[in-house]
């Protein structure tokens, strides 16, 4: 098992405003309690649960705050949360796809649709074609060696593992997400993210007078508060990428 993931997500990258974690912990926060309603609210039993907490202590999320948003499923008060992905082009008709947890889809979609025509982009077209849909997991590179992670991976019944200075991604079926993370746990331990995710079948190399009005489409996605994930089809050479700054 080889390969190199290119898909991009920008929902997980660390802010370094305030203004931008608080975002981060409200999406992780709506996350747990969509999964504590539509499971058993104990993450034993509850592997989206599992994998949405996960995710919120990889990102230093407070205790309190979790053990809030669990509790909050039960409450009569919550608000009635529906998935709903979103799709369309973006600069250099880079295919985005957006996924959202919105309690009013037609409010999302006008927002998300703003974003998309303010930077360049147009909302509305099916770009899923582009993009493989599967599972990933993600272990910190404290987690092991490539050779140990490649073997719980096999024996968990993986497709593929990316390991790297960021950390092990280990790639599945999607209809076989929770049995391989089942797996690794008892292996490897608890995984920092466990979720269906979005690799492209092939990347759009994005030239220089286009990156910097795709990545503020990108960002104005992720500052979406009803966003949860932006995938998108795109990569940047390190010459591009030193002109943003990055």
């Amino acid at each position: 098992m080889a390969g190199h993931s290119q898909f991009k997500n920008i929902m997980y990258k660390k802010g370094a405003k305030d203004a931008k974690r608080a975002r981060l912990f409200t999406k992780l926060a709506r996350e747990i309690t969509v999964a504590a309603k539509l499971g058993l609210p104990d993450p034993v039993y509850n592997p989206r649960l599992r994998a949405a907490i996960a995710a919120a202590k990889a990102e230093s999320m407070p205790k309190d705050n979790i053990e809030r948003a669990v509790k909050k499923a039960s409450g009569g008060d919550t608000e009635n949360y529906e998935e709903v992905r979103y799709e369309g082009y973006g600069p250099g008709k880079v295919a985005i796809i957006v996924e959202a947890l919105t309690d009013n889809r037609n409010r999302t979609a006008s927002d998300l649709r703003t974003a998309f025509n303010k930077n360049g982009g147009t909302m509305g077209e099916t770009v899923a074609f582009n993009f493989q849909r599967l599972g990933m997991i993600h272990y910190p590179v404290s987690a092991g060696s490539e050779d140990k992670v490649m073997e719980a991976a096999i024996n968990a019944g993986a497709d593929d593992v990316v390991s790297g200075d960021g950390g092990h991604d280990i790639i599945c079926a999607p209809d076989s997400l929770h049995a391989v993370q089942k797996a690794l746990e008892e292996a490897l331990g608890e995984p920092e993210t466990a979720r269906l995710d979005w690799r492209p079948n092939m990347t759009i190399d994005v030239a220089a007078d286009t990156a910097e009005e795709l990545m503020n489409l990108l960002n104005a996605l992720d500052d979406n508060d009803d966003v949860q994930r932006v995938a998108a089809n795109y990569e940047m050479s390190d010459e591009v990428m030193a002109k943003l700054g990055g």
